[in-house]
């Protein structure tokens, strides 16, 4: 007796993902006509019948992705998150959303109501800490991506992000073509792979100079850059020019800086990281490091479907480029 054909040999024949098939038999109206049509000869001609009761059974969620963010208060995860959401539904696939506020007990808490729900895959931009929630995924055999920030080695699970290190390099010699010689980094926990990462242009590139280094580590944000403001002018009036952590706490410097009366862009030149929409709305404007947070997050999204339609694994790590946008704030 031949074997029964599956959805998988009607996809070979129709030359088409499985999900497509899949999507056909759902009758779903995200597939092209003349892709309907060629799926449906493809079954016509292997005699494939649709058992719809067993396919509900076998996978009711097959369609839904988790996604978990470490701080959705930050317009940078936002977004990010936005444009992923928004690639997935195009592709037909709903998206669980999860914000766990930097806390590693609340990831590993929504990460196992998604495992329990029958999540097809995971992206997390992780909470640093406990590992927990990477245990549970690693016993559930989801497909998962690390995204935006690091927290287990990614030949455990796929790591990408935008290139940090390029992102500050050339933050900082654009300073120091605008004549800076003292230049602060202000923002982010010592010791955290994200904080490295985003230093390491930084270093490099002062070590280059001949130029000594000055990090203000901290919680980064709005409340901290103002509070930096203050401490640049007593505790460190010789910085010229500062890079901060991300956008956040670069605009919170400058708000900081205009009650002090400190001119921006002349006695203190500061540059951002992220490009968030603020930056070009705030006065003065904010030069920042652009990351292009929604075209990631839509390569995101192709990447885990790639994953889940095709099998095909993403390499370890993914590095996407970032470009510098100079603005009146470093001008």
């Amino acid at each position: 007796m031949d074997k029964r054909p599956t959805i998988i040999d009607v996809a070979t024949l129709a030359g088409v993902s499985k999900s497509t098939v899949s999507l056909v038999l759902q009758q779903s109206p995200l597939v092209k006509a003349e892709t309907r049509d060629e799926v449906r000869r493809a079954m016509a001609q292997l005699g494939y019948v649709y058992n719809r009761a067993a396919a509900n059974l076998r996978s009711s969620n097959a369609g839904l992705i988790g996604v978990v963010i470490n701080d959705l208060r930050n317009p940078f995860f936002t977004e990010f998150a936005t444009s992923l959401q928004m690639a997935l539904s195009a592709r037909g696939y709903a998206t669980v959303l999860a914000n766990t506020d930097e806390d590693p007990k609340l990831q590993a808490q929504v990460v196992g109501a998604m495992l329990e729900h029958g999540v097809a895959a995971l992206i997390v931009s992780p909470a640093y800490g406990d590992e927990a929630a990477f245990d549970a995924i690693a016993r559930a055999n989801v497909p998962t991506l690390q995204v935006l920030r690091q927290v287990v080695p990614s030949d455990r699970f796929p790591f990408a992000a935008p290139d940090y290190p390029t992102g500050s390099r050339l933050a900082t010699e654009h300073l120091i073509a605008q004549g800076a010689r003292r230049i602060a980094f202000v923002g982010g926990f010592e010791g955290r792979a994200v904080t490295q990462l985003r230093m390491s242009g930084y270093l490099a590139t002062l070590a280059a100079s001949g130029l000594t280094p000055l990090h203000l580590p901290g919680r980064p944000g709005r409340a901290f850059g103002r509070e930096v403001a203050l401490r640049l002018a007593e505790e460190h009036p010789t910085v010229d020019a500062v890079l901060c952590f991300n956008d956040l706490t670069a605009l919170g410097l400058l708000t900081g800086c205009t009650e002090l009366g400190r001119a921006i862009g002349q006695s203190l030149k500061i540059v951002g990281f992220d490009d968030i929409e603020d930056c070009a709305q705030v006065y003065p404007a904010l030069s920042s490091v652009r990351c292009d947070i929604a075209g990631f997050g839509r390569q995101m999204a192709e990447t885990v479907l790639n994953w889940l339609e095709n099998d095909h694994r993403p390499p370890p790590e993914t590095v996407t480029p970032v470009t510098l946008i100079p603005r009146a704030s470093s001008l």
